[in-house]
């Protein structure tokens, strides 16, 4: 029953960060991409200091901070890595990318768990990758696989940028049954906002206007979007595996569509709806598990 709970909170999550896609949008065009990151970040390290009080030492503590450091670490990567790649390609191409993780992530968890992912779960990543080809409205070759052209700059850096979100995840789901889920919390968002700090005035050229947009993308990406929403990953994958996080985690682009459709009126095509269709299909064949199910050592 509590994995059902979890798997609905990582939902949430999904919602989350579609519903602030336009949000951010709007705002990076009066924020430089790395300052925002710093801001963001730094704002959610506040508020999780504030609401868990994680005080104290002690050898457990001190496990599990290192812990979500690294996690940390990757998350911020990640992050990194798909700006600075958005710069160089186009946005399809960098949505269809990263939802590569998906893919990747039962491929490092079994590196991890040293067992194979189920085949309801490979199947249901398979069909959702298929899915998010579709919505992300790529010219399709072979299949399902994008014909992404001369691969550039852009390109590798948000592909790396998935193989850095996948690892985040393998990692917070090897950390996350085994520490205290608030100094993990606290801890991988505090060292994301250190090296954001540390970065953002020599990466870029810094520039900031504090106009209604940016304020709002802040607080609800700063508070919501990263605070809540990651505090809630770390406290799901004690209960849920990898490969179903990530999975979940494809959700997102259809709830992006949603919330752009009702705030700016953009409309979804047959193919991306069918695309979307996909996606939703794919959670359920993981949800479901039709295909010899058995229980996976994280859950």
């Amino acid at each position: 029953m509590i994995r059902r709970w979890a798997d609905g909170a990582l939902t949430l999550n999904a919602l989350i960060w579609g519903a602030t896609f336009v949000l951010v949008k709007a705002a990076l065009s009066d924020v430089s991409p790395v300052l925002f990151l710093a801001l963001r970040f730094s704002l959610a390290t506040a508020a999780l200091m504030v609401v868990f009080r994680t005080g104290g030492g002690g050898p457990g503590k001190g496990r599990a901070a290192a812990a979500g450091a690294s996690a940390g670490a990757l998350l911020f990567l990640g992050y990194l890595l798909q700006t600075i790649g958005l710069r160089f390609t186009t946005a399809p191409k960098s949505a269809f990318l990263t939802g590569l993780t998906s893919v990747l992530v039962p491929l490092l968890a079994a590196l991890v768990y040293k067992n194979r992912p189920q085949a309801s779960e490979v199947v249901g990543v398979l069909v959702a990758t298929a899915g998010l080809g579709l919505l992300t409205e790529l010219h399709l070759g072979a299949g399902i696989i994008p014909e992404l052209g001369t691969i550039g700059p852009g390109e590798l850096l948000t592909l790396f940028s998935a193989v850095a979100f996948a690892a985040y995840i393998v990692t917070m789901g090897h950390f996350s049954g085994k520490m205290d889920y608030e100094i993990l919390s606290v801890s991988q968002i505090g060292a994301a906002a250190v090296l954001a700090l540390s970065m953002f005035w020599w990466a870029e050229k810094p520039h900031v206007e504090w106009r209604p947009a940016v304020v709002w993308a802040i607080l609800v990406t700063g508070l919501l979007a990263t605070a809540l929403a990651f505090s809630v990953q770390a406290w799901a994958q004690q209960y849920t595996s990898s490969t179903r996080t990530a999975l979940i985690y494809m959700l997102e682009p259809v709830f992006a569509w949603m919330m752009s459709y009702f705030v700016v009126g953009e409309g979804l095509s047959g193919r991306a709806a069918v695309g979307a269709a996909l996606i939703l299909g794919g959670v359920m064949l993981v949800e479901m598990k039709p295909l010899n199910p058995r229980p996976h050592p994280s859950e």
